[in-house]
């Protein structure tokens, strides 16, 4: 088995969420397994277990204390690793079950949103060698200086099964989730979004980022620095995916690939003297309060106030808001906006920022701030037209 190809899969919530589906992704990697493939399997939580774990924490406590937080998030992913590994055995395939710690993922000390330092797959490549499937919990890790398990927040899965692949030098990893590959728009909110078989590191990263559900970016960033093949695929399906490369051939710079969308973007103004000290005062706020740092967007100082928009989960934004109520020096500047943002190959076009402006005008929407980077025009509006926002620009998808 030693010179067999090893190939990382990655299982999200919705393929693991019954006993069944469990029992089906099990078959298939028994499948790949007697195929001659060595093969390590990453599993999210069961379906909204993560989501729900969450809210019965905070309705314990208004700010869980974050070491517990993480030791209650991380069973999640424990039970469809045991569960996995019961369902392989009973179709006569080898297998075990590691936790983060067990598989050698050593991070920093920060709870709920922890960076992984280092891989360490001793235990890994023993059971591989053993002929054994080996499934590993998704989303966890140890920190070796305190010994205390950590969690890599949300899409942390996906960062384990990258992280895992490069560290095997795996022949590929794939990203296995029920939705088929990359699309230009979010299929629930435009029907006839098209699929994308071919897409850039830095385009997927910059959609990731933006709010595309997918993939975390932390995930793809990984993936380039430690040249991984990443593959994105849909469960039950052979043809439906989409293969992530350094670059894609044949493709239009400035040509628009993709709309995405925050659903929930939070306002924070800050008494400060410079931006400097807001930023102090605000990771002072988090560290009090036992909050992880959200997602940071956009932040501006002007006349001894320091802004910042920020997004994350709305669990930790509903936290974030409640502690805002307690402080003297912070507040919530406004009400919760969105976010929706043109992301293109190669570089924005210099008109496309304008193109963008028109197109929701003609539907009545009138951004207050936009955001440009080498690969995207991001654009603040209202909340309640989030999803007629995406449909206007991507028309500019079609156009291009």
């Amino acid at each position: 088995m030693r010179n067999h190809p090893i190939i990382v899969q990655k299982y999200g919530g919705v393929c693991l969420e019954t006993p069944a589906k469990i029992r089906a992704v099990a078959r298939s990697l028994a499948d790949l397994h007697g195929r001659g493939h060595r093969v390590v399997a990453i599993v999210s939580a069961m379906g909204n277990t993560t989501d729900q774990l969450i809210q019965m924490a905070y309705q314990v406590s208004p700010a869980p204390n974050r070491r517990e937080f993480d030791m209650l998030l991380t069973t999640g992913e424990r039970i469809s690793m045991s569960l996995m590994s019961m369902a392989l055995s009973d179709l006569g395939v080898p297998a075990i079950s590691f936790t983060g710690s067990q598989a050698g993922v050593m991070t920093d000390d920060s709870h709920s949103s922890a960076r992984i330092l280092d891989v360490r797959p001793i235990r890994v490549h023993e059971e591989l060698d053993r002929g054994r499937v080996v499934v590993l919990a998704g989303f966890q890790g140890v920190n070796a200086a305190t010994r205390e398990i950590t969690t890599l927040g949300r899409g942390g899965s996906d960062t384990t099964a990258v992280a895992m692949a490069a560290a095997l030098k795996a022949e590929r990893c794939e990203i296995i989730k029920e939705v088929d590959g990359i699309c230009s728009a979010d299929p629930r909110i435009v029907p006839d979004a098209k699929p994308l078989r071919r897409v850039d590191f830095a385009s997927l990263s910059d959609m990731c980022f933006w709010g595309a559900k997918i993939l975390h970016f932390r995930s793809v960033e990984l993936a380039q620095s430690q040249n991984v093949r990443l593959v994105l695929k849909q469960w039950g399906s052979v043809e439906r995916s989409t293969e992530v490369t350094k670059e894609v051939a044949g493709m239009e710079n400035g040509k628009v690939l993709a709309v995405n969308s925050m659903a929930r973007i939070e306002h924070v103004e800050i008494d400060s003297k410079d931006l400097n000290h807001g930023f102090e005062k605000f990771a002072e706020h988090l560290k009090q309060n036992s909050l992880s740092w959200p997602q940071l967007l956009a932040s501006s100082f002007a006349v001894e106030k320091t802004s910042m928009t920020v997004a994350c989960d709305s669990e930790w934004l509903d936290a974030l808001l409640r502690t805002l109520e307690q402080s003297k020096d912070l507040r919530r500047q406004r009400e919760a906006s969105s976010s929706v943002t043109l992301t293109c190959f190669g570089g924005v076009s210099s008109e496309l920022p304008f193109k963008a402006l028109q197109a929701l005008g003609q539907h009545g929407i009138v951004p207050d701030k936009y955001v440009l980077s080498p690969h995207s025009v991001s654009l603040f509006i209202p909340v309640e037209s989030r999803e007629a926002a995406v449909k206007a620009l991507h028309s500019l998808v079609q156009k291009t």
